[in-house]
């Protein structure tokens, strides 16, 4: 009599990626030191990649723009604000942005013996328009999730092409004729990943995170004029409705929301690199009414912008412009 069992089919289960060992974190470190011997952000020699260091934890939040990229985690650990929303990344985590955000962010392990260390990728959507084809032949895989800002597991093998293509960009012909086929690498790993998915997306034209997205580039270009949400609607071929709810499950921040936002991060930048007053400023970046500017500003950043400036004058600070 034969085992019912011995006709079952067999399943063949495919183990889940391990992430990066402490080996390989390790040599990321060290290339990336070389690269970043001070804090900040330095970029390097392929167009898109950056270094960043910092040794110290950030006290106060660090405002700024993420473009669309991937952040790989060597050393320490980072946290950032979309909105509402934290998002925490650090060796065994990866960051996600899909588009244009402006975010606030803030290094939350770190030390001068051990700095925060990571590399951030720039993601083309041609480019990953392409390699998405060849990825998913029969079609994406479902989105359910459209937020702009996502976290995924790192791996070893995406620790291991960032290292490679930290090491290529030490000689500017492998620079130039290698090091953009491990940048190929890393994002057909990450589309064949668990957030392949969001990938994807950013290199599907129609795609309602990149129709948002489009919008978000004109609302960047135009942040100091008045804003017509059914004509940004019209421009990206949605009805008002649709619009706003897309843009905000994309961007956790309605159209008006995120305009503000970007007009606040732009005044500060001007009152602390251009030496513009509060009045001049808040014309400048859109405003009518001073007194709704210095409101505004002080929600945002949590003290009138006088003194906001003076504090970031003593520490030797300078916020992110607006790029």
């Amino acid at each position: 009599m034969t085992n019912p069992a011995d006709h079952q089919p067999v399943v063949h289960v495919t183990p889940p990626p391990a992430g990066p060992t402490e080996a390989d974190l390790s040599a990321l470190a060290r290339m990336l030191g070389q690269y970043a011997p001070f804090d900040g952000r330095h970029e390097l020699r392929l167009p898109g990649i950056s270094a960043v260091r910092g040794s110290r934890l950030n006290d106060q939040l660090v405002h700024g723009v993420y473009r669309p990229s991937v952040c790989i985690v060597a050393r320490g650990a980072k946290r950032v604000f979309l909105g509402s929303e934290v998002y925490e990344y650090n060796e065994s985590v990866m960051l996600l942005s899909s588009l244009e955000l402006p975010v606030a962010a803030q290094i939350i392990r770190a030390s001068h013996a051990e700095p925060y260390l990571g590399v951030t990728v720039e993601l083309n959507p041609h480019r990953v328009a392409e390699l998405a084809h060849r990825v998913f032949p029969y079609g994406l895989p479902p989105l359910k999730d459209t937020r702009g800002i996502g976290v995924g597991e790192s791996t070893t093998e995406i620790v291991q092409a960032a290292t490679r293509l930290l090491t290529l960009l030490h000689d500017e012909r492998d620079a130039e004729l290698l090091a953009p086929l491990v940048v190929d690498e890393l994002l057909i790993r990450l589309l064949r990943g668990p957030m392949g998915g969001r990938v994807a997306q950013i290199g599907q034209g129609e795609s309602h995170v990149q129709r948002v997205a489009r919008a978000v580039d004109w609302v960047r270009a135009h942040f100091d004029q008045p804003m017509n949400v059914e004509a940004l609607a019209e421009m990206v071929h949605m009805s008002p409705s649709s619009f706003h709810g897309h843009f905000k499950a994309v961007t956790n921040m309605s159209p008006l929301q995120f305009q503000k936002a970007l007009r606040l991060r732009e005044a500060r930048r001007l009152m602390l690199t251009a030496m513009l007053d509060v009045t001049t400023v808040s014309r400048q970046v859109g405003y009518t009414s001073a007194s709704q500017f210095i409101r505004e500003y002080g929600r945002l950043f949590g003290n009138a912008p006088a003194r906001d400036i003076a504090l970031l004058r003593a520490q030797g600070q300078a916020p992110a412009a607006l790029n």
